[in-house]
Order: structure tokens, then sequence, then C-alpha cells
């Protein structure tokens, strides 16, 4: 079982001055109310009238709690979520498999904590040019990290991000792909955890703007928990292989030919 506490504490003094009051029929809801009504939507992944049901508000009160509770802790702080269609400009949101969803863009660590994402773009927008249009890919480009982020194929290869060689041709080459490919199964494992941990990430039935602020909560909470050590409710599986992403290959000749330097000089002293 989650522990609630732990949460709660660390987000009160965050939350008493950001959220609005929200009446339930005869009172108002306190901030400790609205928080845990909002935990409970998020680990679950529920309906809102059963979320309702479970803490004896209606459903409407939900709705308006978490709405609140997600844009306060939103302005706190890429794997896909599921949404229901739409209202407006639905085939923005259709991906590559034929499905509603918001493509979002998380940079994480080995800890599993998230250092950076951006949660804003449609299901039908490639990896790639989130990131080009990021200010993290700004700030990167103009200031060379001391280190590098690894990404899989469907970003260009940068002095900054190291990407995996498409063909081997040599054994260092392959012991390269070997070692990224077992790094970079720690943002598939926080994926997983971050959908396991938060329920409703499964399937948001709000449009994408209550969809974006609702995953925004989930990944500040997401950092709370883990740097708090919380478990999760079960025991979480180590994931499968690193599979190769369902989006067109990424060369970019000018920016490639400085990350092939970096690369080949990473392969050469270390592979």
């Amino acid at each position: 079982r989650w522990n609630w506490v732990i949460l709660l504490n660390c987000w009160l003094t965050i939350t008493y001055n950001t959220l609005n009051t929200i009446t339930r029929r005869s009172h108002s809801l306190s901030v400790e109310e609205q928080v845990l009504i909002a935990l409970r939507f998020y680990a679950s992944g529920t309906f809102y009238q059963v979320v309702g049901d479970n803490v004896g508000v209606d459903k409407s009160t939900v709705s308006n709690v978490a709405k609140a509770v997600s844009i306060a802790l939103a302005i706190i702080d890429c794997t896909h979520v599921h949404i229901q269609a739409p209202h407006e400009r639905d085939w923005e949101y259709i991906n590559r498999k034929g499905r509603y969803r918001i493509n979002i863009q998380l940079v994480g660590d080995a800890d599993l904590i998230i250092t950076n994402c951006v949660v804003k773009w449609p299901g039908s927008v490639y990896d790639a040019r989130i990131l080009r249009e990021s200010a993290l890919y700004r700030e990167l480009q103009t200031n060379r990290p001391d280190g590098i982020i690894l990404g899989d194929s469907a970003y260009p290869l940068l002095p900054w991000l190291m990407t995996p060689f498409l063909a081997a041709t040599t054994p260092a080459q392959a012991r390269f792909n070997t070692a990224h490919c077992k790094t970079r199964c720690a943002i598939q494992r926080l994926n997983g955890v971050l959908k396991r941990r938060f329920a409703c990430l499964n399937y948001l039935r709000v449009e994408p703007q209550g969809a974006c602020n609702i995953i925004l909560a989930c990944i500040v909470l997401h950092n709370i928990a883990t740097r708090h050590n919380v478990p999760l409710c079960e025991v979480y599986d180590a994931p499968g292989p690193v599979e190769e992403p369902d989006q067109p290959l990424v060369f970019c000749r000018n920016e490639g030919l400085t990350g092939h330097v970096v690369r080949d000089a990473i392969v050469r002293n270390y592979f």
C-alpha cells in the first residue's frame, strides 16, 4: 500500500496557496481532502463516479479536484499516454498505430528520477521534432553538458546525444550497442514504473489539456515518491529487451558528423 502520509506532507506546503476552495454541497473540502481525492484518482485510474462514491462526493467534485490539484502540481516542476478522442482536431492525436495519444518526452537518470519532461505534443508528432523544439535541445546545443544522453534511433546523433549504430560493423561497435541497450533499459523501466504507480496514465478520459496537467502532476508525484523510497504496491519486474522505435530513422548530416566523431571516440577509448 502507498505511504500517502509522506506524499501528503510533501505537498501540503505547496498546495495551500494554489488550490482554490472546492465545495462539497454543504461545506468546502480541505486541502488535505482535495489532495487525497486526487491521489486516489491518479493511483486507481477509475471513473470519477467510482472515486466519488468511495470518498462521499459527486463525480463533478472529483473532476474539479483532479483538475485543480493537477494544475497546482504542474507549476512546480517520451512515452505515449492513451486518451479519449478529443472533441477538436482529433486527428492530430492519432499515432502511427491508430490510437489517440499524448506523446511525452522524458529524460531520466539511473535512479528513475525524471530530470526533464515535455508534456504537450499530440501522438502524431515524432520524438525527434519534440526534442528539436524543446528548451532542453536549445540549452544543450548552446551549453555542452558534462556528459551525454542516450536515445534510440528515433533521435538524431548529436555530440551530447548518443544513439546506437544502425548496423554494427566491428566487435567494438557491437559492444557499444549492447552497453547502450542495457543502459537505456532504465528509461523503459521508468516508463513502466510511472504507469504502474499511476494507473490513470493507462487511459485518461479527459480532453488533451486536462490530460497534460494530470500527466505533469503524476511526474511530480513520481519524483517525490522515488526520492522518499515509496514502494510500488506490487513487485515490478524488469523490462524486456529494448525495442527500436516505430518511427522514421533520423538522419542529420551537419549535426550527425560531429555526433559521429564523438561516438567513434567513445567506441575507440572504451570498447
